[in-house]
């Protein structure tokens, strides 16, 4: 049966039938001391003695975290089509802790133990190589600093994320005291400049980096929509924004993704994912192409999540099922 695609138009305005808290107003559940201490044993101990601590991270988590508990196990009994028991859910919250502790490790470049498989970089370079930029799209899933070390050597291959940073503001805190200046540039969505900025760094032959799996809340985005398409099996909300921002500027979107293997294993890939650089006359014609696009990135999204359904880390209620 094929699932139908629903528009939601003017997505600023009230919450519709179907809406919930948003996974911003979530509190960032954190200790600023512990994550510290975390960081420490990490640098002091090594990434063999910080791990077997994460694991109890990962465990109190899994207990005290009734919410974010629910969440992942709906999600994991979608992708792994049956019901998800405690070993997933603490599979899944371990492997989110464990990219976590290795951004300790990337943003200190200390990288001796890492096997990192890299695919599809010739994607990025012919984007370069053109001078006219493009936007990394990728999502929650898996590590983004494991992709932003294939360009540890190549300043050209900076990224400057588009993202909404309030909500992970004390792992941020902690991670820059531990590397200064390591953490990639920011371009804060929901602000007046912010367009300004991307077409800016993209003019410049720049990349924009956006992972496009979460929608904002009301009060931070202006008008735009919220595309419901089937993923996992049932319809969830995705946002056109930046896929509309791709054609507004004629960029190309290459999908990006630093996948989590288990143990000193990421995969990362880059493959195109849409072309919005031919300016397109015909109204009808671009919206098809932007929902093409949108319907191209899911069905990327949900294929990743089923070759490593514990690597995707949106522990909220994601198909707004509360409400």
């Amino acid at each position: 049966m094929t699932l139908p695609v629903h528009v939601v138009r003017d997505a600023g305005g009230a919450p519709g039938p179907g809406s919930n808290p948003n996974w911003a107003d979530e509190p960032e559940r954190s200790n600023a001391l512990a994550l510290r201490v975390m960081s420490w044993i990490a640098i002091a101990c090594g990434r063999r003695a910080a791990r077997a601590v994460l694991g109890l991270i990962a465990g109190y988590f899994v207990l005290f975290a009734p919410r974010q508990r629910e969440a992942s196990r709906r999600y994991l009994k979608r992708v792994l089509g049956r019901d998800a028991n405690w070993r997933d859910g603490f599979r899944h919250v371990f492997s989110f802790a464990a990219t976590v502790l290795d951004r300790v490790y990337f943003l200190r470049d200390r990288t001796a133990w890492l096997d990192l498989r890299v695919r599809g970089t010739e994607h990025v370079d012919a984007c370069l190589a053109s001078g006219r930029g493009a936007f990394l799209m990728g999502a929650h899933i898996g590590s983004f600093e494991a992709l932003r070390i294939t360009g540890r050597d190549r300043p050209d291959l900076s990224i400057t994320m588009l993202m909404y940073p309030d909500n992970a503001r004390k792992i941020n805190a902690a991670l820059q005291a531990l590397a200064p200046g390591a953490l990639p540039q920011i371009i804060a969505l929901g602000r007046p400049e912010s367009m300004l900025a991307v077409r800016d760094r993209l003019d410049a032959g720049g990349l924009i980096g956006v992972l496009a799996d979460r929608t904002l809340p009301s009060a931070d985005t202006q008008r735009s929509n919220i595309v419901w398409l089937p993923f996992l099996g049932q319809p969830a909300p995705f946002a056109d924004g930046p896929f509309r921002l791709a054609e507004l500027l004629r960029q190309k979107i290459i999908f990006m993704v630093g996948l989590y293997a288990g143990g000193p294993t990421y995969d990362v890939r880059f493959e195109p994912l849409a072309d919005f650089s031919e300016r397109l006359r015909d109204p009808v014609a671009r919206e098809q192409r932007v929902q093409a696009a949108m319907r191209a990135y899911v069905a990327k999204l949900e294929a990743l999540c089923h070759e490593q359904p514990y690597n995707w880390f949106n522990f909220h209620d994601f198909w707004h099922e509360d409400a």
